[in-house]
C-alpha cells in the first residue's frame, strides 16, 4: 500500500490564497459566515500571565508573546530572520487560543526558493518510485479519464505539487518550511504559516507519522485528509476571522505567496486533491458544533474511511464489500503487489471530479446532459456553504451518490515493467439499483462523449482515438457496475470472459440492431439519454460559456460571483524525512 497522491508520511493542505498588499492590516469586513467561538473555552492566558518565563501549559502565549499583541513590522519589503521568528511565536500564540490548546514545543520554520524546492520534490508526488508501481498508478488515473494515454501520472502529480507548494510541515523533523518566490526578500503568506501550524499541533497530540494517517487507497488517503486538513483549515477560518474583527495580521504577499507562475497544472488532479479542504472543513465545523474540539480529537484518533463521509458528512456512512474474481485470461494479470492485494479505491470524491472534468478540459456535458458546458462546470463551483479563507467546492452529485465501494484492478500483458499492454477492470458498488442505474448512465455519456457511436448494451465499446482511446465494457447487474478496458476489444472479452460481452461487428448497419439491448438490462434507458451525450449538447452550446480560448477553462464558471477557479492555488504539504522520498508500504 502506498501514497496515490501526495507526498511521503501524511497528507497534503492545500490553501487557496486572494491578493493582497504586504503589510499588516487591521480589522476588516467580513467575506464569509461568522464562525462562532465557543464561550464555555477554556480561558487562554492574559497578557499580564504572559512572560519570556512562562511555561508550555499556558494557552494563548508562546515565547512571551500574547495572542492579542498588535504586530510591529510589516513584509512590504520582506521578513528579517528575527521578523519571521516573532510572525511565528504570535501564530503559535493565536493558534492556541483559537485551538484551546496548547504547543508542547517549539515549531522551527524556515523558507526555501521555488526552484530549490521543485528540484528537491520532482517525483516526490506521485506515492511509489518504482516502474511497475507508476505504470500501475498510471491505470488509475486513465480509468478515472484524468490522464491520458499518452500522459504521465507521475508527471501530471508532480505538477501539481511542484508548482503549487506553498509550504509544508514534517513529522519526521518537526519543522515547517515555506516556499518562497526566488530572488526575493522572503514575505509569507499567514495562512500558510498558521494552517502549517496546526499540522505541527496535530503531530505533538496524535503522532502524523502514525500509519493510521496514510490510507491504503486513493479513497481512504482523501477520507483520512478530510478531519487532517480539515481542522487546519477550520482553524484557518476561525483564525481568518479574528484578523477581521479585531487582531492586527500581515496581508498576503504581493504575489500571492510561493512565487511561480500562472497555474498550468491538470485540473482534475487538482481538485480531486482539493476535497479535503473545503468538504474536510465543514466536516470539521459539524463535528465542533455537535461534539466540541474533543469529537474532533476522538475522530482523530479514529479518521474517515471514505470521502463519503466527508462529503456527505456522516461519520457513520456505510460501505459494502466489493465481490471480485480475477478471471482473466490470455495473458492478462493484476498486479499483487500494489495497491490493497492489487487494487485501489476511486470513491465518490474521484468519480464526481471524473464526470465533472469531462465539461472543464473537454467540453462535454456528463453531469448534466440537458444543460451547457458552463452550468456543467458551475455543478462543482457553486456551493451552498461558503468557506471565507478559500474557495470551497461540491463533490455531491445524483450520479455518484449512493457510493458503497469499488476496486479498481489495473492489468498488464507481456512486456517488462514498463512496456506491455494496459487494462483494467473496476468494480464499483452502490447502495441501491437506482444508484447503480443513475452511475452506469453518467458513465455511458461520458464514453460516448469520446467516441463517435452510440453505445449498444452488451457491445464492446470502442474510442478510436483521443486520449483515452481504446475499447470498454461496461455491465451492471442490479447494485453493481463493472467497467473492463483494454487496448482492443478482444482484450476486454479476455479480461472479463464471463461477462458476455459482443464484440463490436465491423459491418456498421449491424451495430444499430444491437442498441435494443438495453431492454435486457431492464433498468437504465441509456441508449435514450446517451442520444445526447457529448456531440449534441456541445452543438448547442455557442461557445459563450468558455474563455476567450475556446475552452471550458478556469473561469468558465465565474459568472454571477460564481467561484471559480481564477484564484491562485498554492498547496502546504506535510511531508516526510526527505522530500523526494515516496510512501511505499507492504
Amino acid at each position: 500500500m502506498r501514497r496515490v497522491l501526495t507526498f511521503s508520511v501524511v497528507v497534503a493542505a492545500i490553501a487557496l490564497l486572494s491578493f493582497g498588499v504586504g503589510g499588516v492590516v487591521a480589522a476588516g469586513p467580513a467575506t464569509g459566515p461568522s464562525v462562532a467561538i465557543s464561550s464555555d473555552a477554556p480561558a487562554s492566558a492574559t497578557a499580564a500571565e504572559c512572560d519570556a518565563g512562562a511555561g508550555t501549559d499556558l494557552v494563548g502565549c508562546w515565547n512571551g508573546t500574547h495572542y492579542e499583541e498588535d504586530l510591529s513590522f510589516n513584509q512590504s519589503d520582506g521578513l528579517t530572520e528575527a521578523e519571521l521568528e516573532a510572525l511565528t511565536d504570535l501564530t503559535m500564540a493565536r493558534v492556541e487560543h483559537v485551538r484551546e490548546r496548547p504547543f508542547r514545543e517549539d515549531v522551527p520554520v524556515e523558507t526555501v526558493a521555488r526552484s530549490e524546492f521543485m528540484n528537491d520534490s520532482a517525483g516526490g508526488g506521485a506515492g511509489g518510485s518504482g516502474a511497475e508501481f507508476q505504470r500501475w498508478n498510471d491505470q488509475v488515473w486513465k480509468a478515472l479519464f484524468v490522464v491520458g494515454e499518452d500522459e504521465n501520472a507521475s508527471d501530471a502529480i508532480d505538477g501539481v505539487f511542484g508548482g503549487a507548494v506553498s509550504g509544508f510541515y514534517s513529522p519526521a523533523e518537526d519543522r515547517i518550511v515555506l516556499v518562497v518566490p526566488e530572488g526575493e526578500d522572503p514575505q509569507i503568506d499567514p495562512s500558510t504559516l498558521a494552517h502549517e501550524l496546526v499540522h505541527a499541533m496535530q503531530d505533538q497530540y496524535h503522532d502524523l507519522s502514525n500509519p493510521r494517517y496514510v490510507g491504503a487507497t486513493q479513497d481512504a488517503d482523501l477520507a483520512v485528509d478530510g478531519v487532517v486538513e480539515g481542522e487546519a483549515v477550520h482553524i484557518e477560518e476561525r483564525y481568518d476571522e479574528r484578523c477581521a474583527a479585531n487582531w492586527s495580521c500581515l496581508a498576503p504577499p504581493d504575489s500571492g505567496g510561493g512565487g511561480g507562475t500562472t497555474p498550468d497544472y491538470n485540473f482534475g488532479i487538482l481538485q480531486t486533491v482539493l476535497q479535503p479542504y473545503g468538504d474536510g472543513a465543514l466536516y470539521v465545523e459539524r463535528l465542533v458544533d455537535e461534539g466540541g474540539w474533543s469529537a474532533v480529537n476522538e475522530t482523530m484518533n479514529e479518521p474517515p474511511a471514505a470521502t463519503s463521509e466527508v462529503i456527505h458528512r456522516e461519520p457513520d456512512y456505510e460501505t459494502r464489500e466489493v465481490s471480485f474474481e480475477d478471471a482473466a485470461e490470455g495473458g492478462w494479470e493484476t498486479y499483487p503487489n500494489q495497491g490493497v492485494d492489487g487494487a485501489d479505491t476511486a470513491g465518490e470524491a474521484s468519480m464526481f471530479v471524473m464526470f465533472w472534468y469531462q465539461s472543464y478540459e473537454y467540453r462535454h456535458a456528463v453531469l448534466d446532459p440537458d444543460a451547457t458546458i458552463r452550468e456543467n462546470v458551475q455543478i462543482h463551483t457553486q456551493t451552498d456553504e461558503r468557506l471565507r479563507t478559500r474557495m470551497n467546492y461540491n463533490y455531491a452529485h445524483e450520479s455518484t451518490d449512493g457510493w458503497a465501494g469499488d476496486e479498481l484492478y489495473p492489468y498488464r500483458n507481456g512486456g517488462n515493467a514498463t512496456d506491455g499492454e494496459d487494462g483494467y477492470v473496476w468494480v464499483t458498488e452502490w447502495q441501491t439499483t437506482a444508484d447503480a442505474a443513475e452511475f452506469r448512465e453518467a458513465y455511458l455519456r461520458m464514453l460516448t462523449a469520446h467516441g463517435d457511436d452510440e453505445y449498444a448494451d452488451g457491445v464492446v465499446y470502442e474510442i478510436e482515438d483521443g486520449d483515452f482511446r481504446g475499447a470498454y465494457g461496461v455491465e451492471r447487474d442490479g447494485t453493481t457496475v463493472t467497467v473492463v478496458h483494454g487496448p482492443e476489444p478482444a482484450d476486454v472479452l479476455e479480461l472479463r470472459p464471463d461477462a458476455g460481452f459482443d464484440l463490436p461487428s465491423t459491418d456498421d448497419g449491424d451495430g444499430d440492431e444491437t442498441d435494443g439491448g438495453d431492454e435486457t438490462d431492464g433498468t437504465d434507458g441509456d441508449d435514450e439519454s446517451d442520444g445526447t451525450d457529448g456531440d449534441d449538447t456541445d452543438e448547442t452550446d455557442d461557445g459563450s460559456d468558455t474563455g476567450s480560448d475556446g475552452s471550458g477553462g478556469p473561469d468558465a464558471a465565474t459568472d454571477d460571483g460564481t467561484p471559480g477557479f481564477g484564484v491562485p492555488v498554492a498547496v502546504g504539504a506535510l511531508l516526510g524525512a526527505a522530500l523526494v522520498a515516496r510512501r511505499v508500504r507492504s
